[in-house]
């Protein structure tokens, strides 16, 4: 893929941007008055990171895009069966931070599953771990990143837990899902040395963080 920015400006400057716009994200979200907008805007600014994830992914087979595909459906349809019964996370419902909903679940959802999925393999990947452990930490990752973002979630109106506490179900369940996505791309080989990956994961952890002590 050789879209805009690709090919035109040096990876380091993309990365660059990727700080600089989770820097000004912060500020927003800090500040009352620019609040609400930034809560408006969230969703694009997702989109604008799968989109910068996907352009620098190395390299596309129909084997890859069918692991994506599965990724984001099996990740979409597993929150609409978790926010309608509460069999799989609990009992949660989501607000509109993170924009257009089907079945009272947001499409964005399945998006960031497979976004946390890659970005989390690629970011183990740095580290040269067996295979068998990348599997098993790489979910880690993810964990650790749902413990914050439950957090600041209703802050920024994505969700809301049924009385206001987060069950030790959703975690559980977390680990499990997010073990079952990392499994698929590491069974299946797929490519996610991705630099542009590893920054936008760990902006956005950082993020979360700061949303969560300030």
């Amino acid at each position: 893929m050789n879209f805009y920015p690709k090919n035109k400006i040096p990876e380091r400057e993309v990365q660059k941007f990727i700080v600089i716009f989770y820097v000004v994200g912060t500020l927003g979200f800090l500040i009352p008055f620019t609040k609400a907008l930034f809560i408006a805007i969230t969703p694009f600014a997702l989109i604008l990171n799968i989109y910068l994830l996907a352009l620098y992914h190395k390299s596309y087979s129909k084997k890859t895009v069918s692991i994506f595909l599965l990724i984001f459906v099996l990740g979409f349809f597993i929150e609409v069966i978790g926010v309608n019964t509460g069999l799989v996370f609990g009992h949660y419902k989501y607000g509109s931070g993170l924009g257009i909903k089907v079945l009272k679940t947001p499409l964005l959802i399945g998006v960031n599953w497979l976004f946390l999925s890659y970005a989390s393999t690629s970011l183990i990947s740095s580290f040269r771990l067996r295979k068998n452990a990348a599997i098993l930490i790489a979910p880690v990752l993810m964990l650790a990143y749902d413990l914050i973002l439950e957090q600041v979630a209703p802050k920024l109106d994505m969700w809301n837990w049924s009385g206001n506490s987060v069950p030790l179900q959703n975690y559980v369940a977390w680990y499990l899902i997010a073990l079952v996505f990392v499994l698929l791309i590491k069974l299946f080989n797929i490519n996610t040395h991705n630099n542009i990956a590893k920054t936008l994961f760990v902006c956005q952890f950082v993020f979360f963080v700061l949303l969560m002590l300030i």
